[in-house]
């Protein structure tokens, strides 16, 4: 595929906030469909609740509305008095946003609850979470500062370091 030519064309503050409702709306009816079958197959198929699975489910209530709400805080619109769009909020699909790590989780969260319909071995796919966020937290900032390469040294001009030379002389 050939390299494009020009700028690369942007996103209207209007099809932003578009975007931005849509995705807001698929990410709640997946929670809602998840949440409505992990209930379903529990009430029919268990005759008791036990801890775990309230414990379980009130963990994973809990990561889809932290991360449900905190991506409506970010995409919520600001308008004038006039109605006319001031701003249009964080873009929700832009790679490498906070968006796409909150989206991730919903959809990991999503998929444990419903693989945990077979075996309650699946709730350890959670651990990903945390594993992915050292990571991101060790390739972003520990490794860089921890490998950091000293500058390399710039080459000094023969006059200069004769004269660093006598400096270093008298003292």
């Amino acid at each position: 595929m050939a390299p494009q030519k020009g700028k690369q064309a942007t996103k209207g503050q209007k099809q932003i906030v578009e975007e931005n409702a849509a995705t807001l709306n698929f990410y709640r009816n997946m929670v809602f469909v998840a949440n409505g079958i992990y209930l379903t197959v529990t009430c029919v198929t268990s005759d008791t609740f036990n801890i775990q699975m309230i414990i379980l489910f009130l963990f994973a209530a809990a990561a889809y509305v932290g991360s449900f709400q905190f991506m409506a805080y970010m995409a919520k619109p600001n308008y004038a008095d006039s109605g006319q769009l001031l701003d249009s909020g964080v873009d929700l699909n832009m790679e490498g946003g906070i968006a796409e790590h909150l989206k991730d989780l919903i959809i990991l969260t999503s998929g444990c609850q419903l693989l945990s319909l077979i075996s309650n071995y699946f709730w350890l796919l959670w651990l990903l979470a945390p594993f992915r966020g050292f990571w991101l937290l060790w390739v972003g900032l520990l490794s860089p500062w921890f490998f950091h390469q000293a500058p390399a040294s710039q080459e000094i001009d023969e006059k200069k370091q004769k004269k660093l030379e006598r400096r270093m002389k008298r003292h």
